[in-house]
């Protein structure tokens, strides 16, 4: 694993800023491996990174994200934009990789120099999803890519996951799947910013449509100015309505700058980020000091009655962050 191989770092970095795919790729794989490295390369990226717009794709398996994820890529290429794509796949604990799929419809872009594509398990790290893809996504803002678009299974917390990894989250659905039923049990009403209802030359599209807007109006209230979801209905194996997707984004995107919602996203998705970090290093710790006497004579103060679980808690915490 590349993770465990000392690397010249500060190069790899600087080749990923001239938009070299294979030290990308090395940088990745180091996010992934959590490599000893990931703090040098963190603190040399930092202050590189900022100027990507960041765009998390979610929907039930079989609406066609990795079709409407090419689409989106051919549209974005087309007015000139340098694309990242983040397919992260966060329910593969068997295999350790990421699960493909209809992936290979991307392959059109495999040879674009202005597209980077990777599939990305987060292999069982703590804290799943938020533990790898913000750090891949600053990989790929920092080599230059304008847009990065974050594919994920639409399964589990996965929905509720990449709302807080992105700036704007895109939610799919499709005619003749439950989907409109689904969203509401799902809670996914609450994290989309643009809706997105596919394969919309099938039966039901209009439906499906019609009812996802008539569950948007029964949400949260809205003021004057505040954002109203819209729906965009595409046929994504074709390029249909694909630029009205591309528009609905921008327009997120203008409104979100104009009332500093942007920002309000990245401090909030940096803070879960460093929050993240803290309670993985803080619970690596604690397992270190299992076997420890002192961890020991907490548990059997907590037997002999003599000590709540909490009050102990409390004092192994204190222990840890005193490195004591």
């Amino acid at each position: 694993m590349i993770g465990a191989v000392n690397v010249d770092v500060p190069t790899l970095v600087e080749q990923a800023r001239e938009g070299r795919p294979r030290a990308v790729a090395r940088l990745i794989s180091l996010v992934e491996g959590a490599s000893p490295q990931l703090r040098e390369v963190m603190a040399l990226l930092a202050p590189l990174t900022g100027n990507a717009y960041v765009v998390g794709l979610t929907g039930s398996p079989g609406v066609g994200k990795s079709t409407s994820t090419s689409a989106l890529v051919a549209a974005y290429r087309r007015a000139g934009k340098r694309v990242g794509v983040l397919a992260v796949d966060p329910s593969s604990p068997f295999s350790g990789g990421a699960l493909l799929g209809d992936r290979v419809r991307m392959s059109e872009h495999a040879s674009d120099p202005g597209v980077y594509i990777r599939s990305m398990a987060t292999r069982g790290h703590l804290g799943g999803l938020a533990w790898a893809a913000p750090q891949a996504i600053r990989v790929l803002d920092a080599a230059g890519c304008d847009i990065v678009l974050v594919e994920t299974v639409g399964v589990g917390q996965s929905e509720v996951e990449i709302a807080s990894q992105a700036d704007t989250s895109v939610v799919l659905l499709a005619p003749g799947m439950g989907d409109g039923i689904q969203a509401a049990k799902a809670g996914i009403l609450e994290i989309g910013d643009v809706y997105v209802v596919n394969k919309a030359d099938r039966d039901g599209a209009d439906a499906t449509a019609r009812e996802l807007n008539h569950m948007l109006a029964l949400g949260e209230s809205r003021g004057p100015g505040d954002w109203r979801p819209p729906i965009v209905k595409t046929v994504a194996a074709r390029g249909e309505g694909i630029d009205e997707v591309v528009e609905a984004l921008e327009k997120h995107r203008a409104w979100m700058d104009e009332h500093g919602v942007l920002n309000e996203r990245r401090r909030s998705r940096a803070a879960h980020e460093v929050e993240t970090i803290a309670v993985t290093a803080l619970r690596e710790r604690i397992g270190d000091l299992r076997g420890d006497q002192r961890l020991d004579a907490l548990a059997e103060r907590i037997v002999a009655g003599e000590l709540d679980p909490y009050t102990a808690a409390d004092t192994l915490v204190e222990g840890v962050t005193a490195g004591a």
